[in-house]
């Protein structure tokens, strides 16, 4: 359920309703019971909880594998390693 914010128009008392979608709006403040208006609220946040979220943990078994193999390798040796493949794959 949404939390909604309210603005009285009489004493500008500001508060928050965790309501329904579909229940009735409020109509009068709780302070001075003066008639409300309900504010545009900024939307819910995302939170990110757990152990993940990144790009590759929705890949492909066979994405993840290459990846591991890529990563077990050094950097500096990106041309020797692409040669190799080269050859095993004609092969």
């Amino acid at each position: 359920m949404p939390t909604y914010d309210y603005e009285c128009l009489e004493c500008k008392h500001t508060f928050e309703r965790f309501q329904s979608i579909t229940s009735e709006p409020v109509k009068t403040c709780p302070v001075c019971q003066g008639k409300v208006r309900r504010l545009i609220g900024p939307g819910g946040g995302l939170l990110f909880k757990g152990s993940g979220f990144y790009i590759t943990d929705y890949r492909s078994p066979s994405y993840k594998q290459k990846a591991k193999a890529e990563s077990g390798s050094s950097s500096s040796s990106n041309s020797s390693s692409s040669s190799s493949t080269n050859q095993s794959s004609s092969s």
